[in-house]
């Protein structure tokens, strides 16, 4: 009996996903994928988890091992377009992509942590299994990690264009030099290439025109090239100073790739790490990093490893209650920059209120690509493709890259000519190596990078932002 057998293409757009592991990153891409309106099967070999996800989601639930033939017919593997194994073995999840690509699966993608898995076996890996995609939730959320660390001022970075163009969060402060601007003169006061592309205030997410205006404890969004966003950010008077010494607690693999990152850019990095065993590991992988076997729970060790002399503390544990803690304790002994990583979405507000606007999530990192990932398949046919998408502002709204491979309505048009939708915004355009904040005499043209802001609707190819005629 095959579950799939009637299922099919909702105007040709939505596809058939099968996700193997109902763990943290598992069901959130199965919450992610669902809401992007996919027909999602989930498969997990624990019958309490399967239960569990039936009564959260719309989709259809499988109790099995990814990797039997039996169960992946069941679940409807002929005529599944991506198959996303996240399991807590890697190997697992590379075994069950294998069989699925050889049963008629159309993408295949493994998540794959172990740090053995250097970037040459798993090219090899991934090629000899066929698979589309590996991911790791561990590397990819140090890289976000490293980022911020660098500009210390921003709440969020993401990159677009190869790191030719940027887009940062910054909560504005209740003493904030921008507070009672509007965003027309804002621009005639600051001579740099920017735009404030989103503003959230409270719960409402706006793409502002000229004449909005900010106030304190807004939460923006800016889009500029690197050199241009640091002139900004200077201006406006926002730390520019990068992180140096870094104290990070949790010696996880997360915690692992971030220091082996700063220690590569000439970090200082001190790890505390409860784990006499874990110390070891850490110790003989990163020589130049000072390990500390202790109780980072502990406000006194903290402050004894030169917490107060920190210029970041990253709090990396595997409870999200500790780290949000032990983050406003750093926050009130004046580090400069902190950072908790949550994965529950119940317990960002919390941070918020305790005055931690920098938290990060592997779970979001990961629905991201993922979701990125399944909207360049749906557009495949279109006039561009996905290339990068972000949530942003509370996952409010979300910027996304397209690359323009096609002549549309929307290329060699004027800007201030198309009747674009509410709620959307034209907010960059790299053209090889030109980045350019568009104004109403700009043109899209063919082979461009696009950036485009939505808020509170979905966009999967570039001429969605039009008004239908």
């Amino acid at each position: 009996y095959n579950i799939f057998a009637q299922i099919y293409f909702k105007e040709g757009k939505y596809m058939n996903i099968i996700v193997v592991g109902c763990g943290k990153i598992g069901t959130t891409l199965i919450e992610s994928l669902a809401n992007e309106g996919h027909d999602v099967v989930a498969i997990d070999n624990d019958q309490s988890v399967i239960s569990e996800i039936t009564n959260m989601y719309d989709v259809i639930c499988v109790a099995g091992n990814g990797t039997d033939c039996d169960t992946l017919s069941e679940a409807g593997i002929e005529k599944a377009d991506m198959f996303i194994a996240v399991t807590g073995s890697d190997e697992l999840n590379m075994l069950g992509c294998y069989i699925a690509r050889s049963m008629g699966a159309g993408h295949t993608i493994a998540r794959i942590r172990n740090p053995e898995y250097n970037d040459k076996s798993l090219d090899f890996l991934c090629k000899q299994l066929g698979l589309s995609m590996s991911i790791n939730p561990d590397q990819l959320t140090a890289r976000e990690l490293f980022d911020l660390l660098k500009l210390p001022g921003a709440a969020k970075i993401d990159s677009f264009s190869g790191r030719n163009f940027e887009m940062i969060e910054l909560k504005l402060k209740d003493d904030s030099r921008l507070d009672g601007m509007n965003l027309q003169d804002l621009r005639k006061k600051i001579q740099t290439k920017f735009l404030i592309c989103a503003v959230q205030r409270g719960d409402e997410v706006y793409i502002p025109d000229g004449n909005f205006e900010l106030k304190s404890g807004d939460k923006i969004g800016v889009t500029a090239s690197p050199a241009e966003m640091q002139k900004f950010l200077k201006i406006i008077g926002f730390s520019r100073k990068q992180a140096k010494d870094v104290i990070i607690l949790g010696a996880s693999r997360t915690g692992f790739y971030l220091a082996k990152m700063l220690l590569m850019a000439g970090n200082s990095v001190k790890i505390i790490e409860v784990d006499r065993n874990r110390c070891d590991e850490m110790s003989d992988l990163l020589h130049d990093a000072v390990v500390i076997n202790g109780d980072g729970a502990r406000q006194e060790l903290l402050l004894e490893e030169g917490l107060q002399s920190a210029d970041a503390f990253v709090a990396l544990t595997g409870m999200d209650e500790q780290n949000i803690l032990l983050s406003y304790f750093a926050t009130s002994q004046n580090v400069p920059k902190v950072i908790a990583k949550v994965n529950r979405d119940e317990f960002s507000p919390t941070a918020e209120r305790l005055g931690l606007d920098c938290t990060v999530s592997p779970r979001k990192t990961i629905a991201n690509i993922i979701v990125r990932y399944a909207r360049g398949l749906e557009n495949s046919i279109g006039s561009s493709k996905v290339e990068t998408l972000y949530k942003l502002m509370d996952d409010k709204a979300e910027a996304l890259e397209f690359i323009v491979s096609q002549d549309s309505d929307i290329v060699g048009v004027p800007l201030k000519e198309l009747k674009t939708k509410k709620n959307t915004l034209v907010a960059g355009i790299t053209r090889g190596r030109k980045t350019v904040i568009p104004s109403g005499n700009d043109m899209i043209l063919k082979g461009d990078h696009v950036i485009v802001l939505a808020a509170g609707q979905r966009v999967n190819d570039l001429t969605d932002i039009l008004e239908q005629a």
